[in-house]
């Protein structure tokens, strides 16, 4: 659903730290620092949360040529 990788990329895209995305997601930034230090699978439902947060920010979730993200067109 979203990998360690795509969690901090996306937030290097939007310019947020972790307790930005804390704040939005209204998660424990400690629950973001154990994700994207790969030291726990989150729940379904937190993975979920996250990557609404990050959709509603203007993160895409990609496969094309590999898994990533980017910034939604805008146009």
């Amino acid at each position: 659903m979203m990998t360690p990788a795509q969690c901090r990329a996306a937030r290097g895209l939007l310019g947020w730290q972790q307790q930005e995305l804390a704040t939005q997601a209204e998660i424990a930034v400690n629950t973001i620092r154990k994700l994207e230090g790969g030291k726990t699978s989150p729940h379904k439902s937190t993975l979920k949360i996250l990557k609404a947060t990050f959709e509603k920010a203007g993160i895409e979730f990609t496969t094309e040529g590999g898994i990533g993200v980017k910034l939604k067109d805008s146009s």
